[in-house]
């Protein structure tokens, strides 16, 4: 089904334009007859009975598709519960909260589910300090059949001031709607203003990751003026400090850089000058910065061909600093950071190629905020489809890259691969974070996490020193993942013994990432498949 032309369901367009059964089993068929090695180790594995690794390599050969049924809804109707009151916007204006401790915002095309005002009253009775809650939703389709879930992270600002991946029913407490107030000049926003307000003052928001309520969009569509609303919104939080773009129901805010800071990229390389030159001349051609200082660590090149183009680098003002020893990874990206000029270091694999000028741009205005800790871009793999879209813990075993082999230009599951939103961390294949907030985490963990990990691990301890880590998906560039890397035993081992200090060190982080529902199954690719769950506390 497609949904109504109303951007404000833009966030719900993930699963529109993918290919019926009958056309995606013709594509499964020629994929498999152009690369049949692969689809001899999808089969092999399936045979053997290894499904998560089947599922795996399926993904890979054939790409990611969101499967995801949404859970049954329960018949009946909302049942009444003392002390709380469900209204719109306008109903509260006109006539006031009442008497009830608990309002509940809605909008036409929404309803509470059986069970769901029971569940409200509860958490707020369960947390004196929770000032607002929200849940999730199931998306109705022209009959009233449940057609999409909609599955919501942890409250983050950034992302609700991207796209309303909120909606409008949330619960707030009577007291705090008094005081605060809904704006009646952002007609359709008035609920993700009065969040960003609770938010901003230290309130309570908090996710129920259970369906709240259901969403009929062919029922009715927010009032005409919510674009224009979404976009005062987000102009009122630049202060005049930048400028709003947007495309549909989509935002960017764009933040002025009056004096951007010298940024320093560190690529750290070994032979495989290929890679090397495609990624040093693709940073000089697409790199619309005024000052730029690079630096390429050189871990034991031997290959005349590349002693040859690092010389050239060095005569063409390039640092090339020598990085002798067995392949450390954060080492050598901390040695080099230690000696950078720059105010902003920007960690680039020598396998990754820019190909949009305004890709340092775009992370360097969310990485110069004092709030903000590591960024990381939007990448795609060589065959155009995502490789990196933050990073999800907890999922594939351990962690895993968000929407990992979905189409590149995908818009992610709510938005999110257009949206700039809190994840817990972004691969270090490209990572951006000013060299004070750097420094003062101690870098990388260089005898911890030599090679793998070691970007998870800067990003939660950037975390618990007070900094969050975004993900920005205007910023876009290529990767060609692990081009550059050669497993054998040796590898193997020193992986596996630094899985086992991630788990060690951030096992109860690493249990329940806030920025991805617990509904999604863990054993799959990021919001590809539910899982069976019952709900949880909010969180």
């Amino acid at each position: 089904m497609r949904l109504p032309p109303h951007p404000a369901f833009d966030t719900l367009r993930f699963a529109e334009g993918e290919p019926g059964p009958v056309l995606r089993w013709l594509v499964r068929l020629l994929r498999a007859a152009q690369r049949p090695g692969e689809a001899r180790g999808v089969l092999a594995a399936a045979l053997a009975g290894k499904r998560v690794r089947a599922r795996d390599r399926a993904a890979i050969l054939w790409g990611a598709r969101h499967a995801l049924h949404p859970p049954p809804i329960p018949p009946g109707e909302a049942e009444a519960v003392p002390g709380l009151r469900v209204a719109t916007p306008d109903a509260i204006r006109r006539d006031g909260a009442g008497p009830a401790g608990i309002v509940v915002l809605t909008a036409p095309g929404h309803r509470l589910l059986p069970g769901a005002p029971t569940a409200i009253a509860d958490a707020f009775a369960a947390d004196a300090e929770l000032g607002a809650l929200y849940g999730d939703a199931v998306v109705l389709g022209p009959e009233g059949r449940p057609l999409l879930p909609v599955l919501r992270p942890a409250f983050d600002p950034d992302y609700l001031l991207a796209a309303d991946y909120l909606g409008p029913v949330v619960a707030v407490r009577r007291a705090l709607l008094d005081r605060l107030g809904l704006d009646p000049a952002l007609p359709g926003a008035e609920t993700a203003d009065l969040l960003l307000r609770l938010a901003a003052e230290g309130g309570g928001v908090r996710h129920l990751p259970r369906p709240l309520s259901t969403w009929a969009p062919v029922e009715a569509a927010p009032p005409d003026a919510w674009v224009r609303s979404r976009r005062a919104l987000a102009e009122r939080r630049l202060a005049g400090a930048g400028r709003v773009e947007a495309q549909g129901g989509i935002v960017s805010l764009r933040r002025d850089l009056p004096a951007p800071p010298l940024a320093t990229v560190i690529v750290p390389t070994r032979d495989r000058v290929e890679l090397l030159r495609a990624c040093i001349e693709s940073i000089r051609a697409h790199t619309d910065w005024p000052e730029l200082e690079l630096i390429v660590c050189d871990n034991d090149s031997r290959h005349p061909r590349t002693l040859a183009y690092l010389r050239r680098l060095e005569d063409e003002g390039v640092r090339v600093m020598p990085c002798p020893g067995p392949f450390n990874f954060a080492a050598m990206n901390n040695r080099a950071a230690a000696q950078a000029r720059g105010a902003l270091l920007v960690f680039v694999n020598n396998d990754v190629a820019a190909f949009r000028d305004d890709w340092l741009r775009r992370m360097a205005e969310e990485a110069l905020r004092p709030e903000v800790g590591a960024v990381g871009a939007k990448l795609l793999d060589a065959r155009g489809r995502i490789q990196h879209g933050g990073i999800v813990l907890g999922t594939g075993g351990l962690v895993t890259h968000a929407h990992r082999h979905f189409p590149g230009a995908a818009p992610g599951y709510l938005a999110s691969l257009q949206a700039t939103h809190r994840v817990s961390a972004v691969t270090a294949a490209c990572l951006a974070v000013e060299s004070e907030k750097f420094r003062a985490v101690g870098g990388f963990d260089e005898a911890a996490f030599a090679v793998d990990f070691n970007d998870v691990d800067l990003c939660l301890r950037l975390e618990a020193g007070g900094w969050r880590t975004l993900m920005v998906p205007g910023a876009v560039l290529h990767h060609h993942e692990a081009a550059s890397r050669r497993w054998n035993p040796e590898a193997r081992e020193r992986h596996e013994a630094e899985v086992a200090r991630l788990r060690a060190r951030w096992g109860a982080r690493l249990d329940a990432d806030p920025w991805y529902h617990p509904g999604f199954d863990p054993r799959a690719g990021t919001h590809v498949r539910l899982r069976r769950w019952d709900g949880a506390g909010p969180r």
